[in-house]
């Protein structure tokens, strides 16, 4: 069972249908999203994780080279 901060179907389907779903990861599917919505159309988590991964290697690049300073 989700918790008061949890999002389910039931949520989703009382918001705007234009709403988009993200989540850093990793998820907790059941905990604090379901995986009904985590799959949804509405989501793009998998592409907030993928970009997320580019960004950290490029912040760990720069620190690495000292290219930043």
């Amino acid at each position: 069972m989700l918790n008061f901060y949890g999002v389910n179907k039931k949520m989703l389907d009382e918001l705007d249908k234009k709403i988009v779903i993200l989540h850093p990861g990793p998820i907790n599917r059941g905990v604090e999203i379901t995986s009904e919505v985590a799959d949804s159309e509405h989501s793009i988590i998998l592409n907030q994780v993928e970009n997320g991964v580019a960004v950290r290697m490029a912040v760990l690049y720069l620190l690495a080279t000292k290219r930043g300073r």
